[in-house]
């Protein structure tokens, strides 16, 4: 708690008062939006979660790799009856692929006896070294299964962090609608208690005056029924701050060593004052442009089908024939105890071998290929469809800023006129020429367009940030 109070107090921001004076003391912690999304940042676990995303596409490229380890092998077989040794024999080396050609090596050594050994196996006593290559003529030449899972998993970390900015971003834009909603609901809140405390006041001066004969006691009693109607909509704003408070505090976490663990937001913590700026044109041309080349939807459509390009260039090569050529050198090794002739490896001593299979219609051959072509054809209208939704999202959203901008300044006129209202009814009232009735009425429905005006100030900063995310842009870096 120590922490995060501390780190409250260092971004914390003086902001100049509103038109609600009294609803932002300045004895007051505050918390201010872009301290609140970088808490978020952070230490929300869920967007720590988003972190794994790239980190778990990173092991995907580890284990595509795996497919060209190096591997030791070793192959025994015995048979023994009676007396007699009938064979007995052993090979073992490693092999080793070669990148990026898809050729293998491989290096062993052979030994073989027995009294009834195959003629073919039949090898010198101390056995036979080899070195080898496997060489793909075919389909194979060029890519095969192993290189494409290769291919597709080193585009696998950077799907995976356009999915987590989409998933930060969302994150993000909930936590600011919770956020602006608990500035509503602490505005209305505070508008309400003032309202609450004039017309206390008003009662007890007419209390007075009813005392002195100055005022009829019937006005003692209307001044009364407006204080209980005040309090009533005081107590529903308590608790609509109250449930708001509850849900930014759900975005909020801070590090105990190596966990995290939720935070509470202290009492004296309040959202900061509200402070529109006004978007330019230019915005929406600039985050259109931007949401065409970075949105992490667009991103991940384009990742999934440069992906979908390496398995269709693999697939075309699994219509080809399949060939492959296995050429062996041979070299004897001596005996223990014998210093004989030995021959080493060369042209005379070699092993030699070429595989061809060809599947004669390639029905499967053609059905996977058509089949990942589909998913090409899928994708390019997937994304055709996005960006349509992307640019009328930015378009929604930029039409209802300029809408609550335009409500704002007819607010911001109806406000300071009714305002004045109210104090030539106060006035009147004053002098004797008006009611208690009419006062009440007046400032009802002056704290009724104040509490409309900062639900469409609220409105506003949602749809900056509805806009941000249309864009695909984080409300932390824009």
């Amino acid at each position: 708690m120590k922490y995060f109070l501390a780190s409250w107090l260092l971004l914390a921001t003086l902001w100049p008062q509103s038109t609600i004076a009294q609803a932002f003391a300045a004895d007051s912690l505050v918390l201010t939006a872009p301290a609140f999304y970088e808490q978020i940042s952070r230490y929300h676990p869920l967007i720590r979660r988003a972190d794994l995303l790239v980190a778990e596409a990173r092991q995907q490229i580890r284990e595509a790799r795996g497919a060209f380890d190096p591997k030791l092998f070793s192959y025994y077989d015995q048979k023994q009856f009676g007396n007699s040794l009938y064979y007995e024999k052993w090979q073992t080396g490693i092999a080793l692929p070669l990148l990026p050609a898809g050729i293998d090596l491989k290096v062993a050594y052979d030994r073989a006896v027995g009294k009834y050994l195959n003629p073919e196996n039949t090898l010198p006593a101390g056995g036979l070294g080899m070195v080898g290559l496997s060489v793909p003529l075919g389909r194979s030449l060029f890519t095969d299964a192993r290189r494409t899972a290769l291919q597709q998993a080193r585009l696998a970390p950077s799907l995976a962090a356009a999915e987590q900015l989409k998933f930060i971003n969302k994150t993000l834009l909930d936590a600011a609608k919770a956020y602006w909603d608990w500035y509503l609901a602490y505005a209305q809140f505070q508008l309400l208690q003032e309202g609450r405390q004039l017309a206390l006041t008003r009662y007890e001066g007419m209390r007075q005056r009813a005392r002195l004969g100055e005022a009829a006691a019937i006005d003692t009693t209307e001044a009364l029924i407006t204080v209980q109607e005040r309090t009533q909509q005081l107590q529903q704003a308590a608790l609509a701050m109250q449930n708001a408070r509850l849900t930014v505090t759900a975005f909020l976490w801070q590090p105990a060593g190596n966990e995290l663990q939720p935070a509470e937001l202290p009492p004296l913590v309040v959202p900061q004052p509200f402070r529109w700026q006004p978007v330019s044109p230019a915005l929406l041309a600039l985050l259109t442009e931007r949401a065409a080349v970075r949105h992490p939807e667009l991103l991940a459509l384009d990742l999934k089908r440069s992906q979908l390009q390496a398995e269709e260039r693999f697939r075309r090569a699994a219509i080809q024939p399949q060939v492959s050529l296995n050429a062996n050198w041979l070299s004897r090794n001596r005996p223990l105890g014998e210093w004989g002739n030995v021959y080493g490896f060369g042209n005379e001593n070699r092993k030699i071998g070429i595989d061809m299979v060809f599947p004669l219609f390639l029905r499967k051959e053609r059905g996977k290929l058509q089949q990942v072509q589909t998913k090409i054809q899928q994708l390019d209208f997937d994304r055709q469809q996005t960006r349509r939704q992307i640019d009328n999202y930015l378009l929604q959203s930029w039409n209802e800023i300029n809408l609550l901008s335009e409500q704002t300044e007819t607010y911001r006129d109806m406000v300071s006129n009714q305002a004045r209202l109210v104090q030539a009814e106060r006035a009147k009232f004053d002098l004797g020429e008006s009611s208690l009735f009419l006062v009440n009425s007046r400032e009802s429905k002056l704290i009724d367009m104040q509490l409309k005006q900062q639900e469409i100030l609220a409105k506003q900063q949602k749809a900056y940030a509805e806009l941000w995310f249309a864009a695909g842009a984080s409300l932390l870096t824009p």
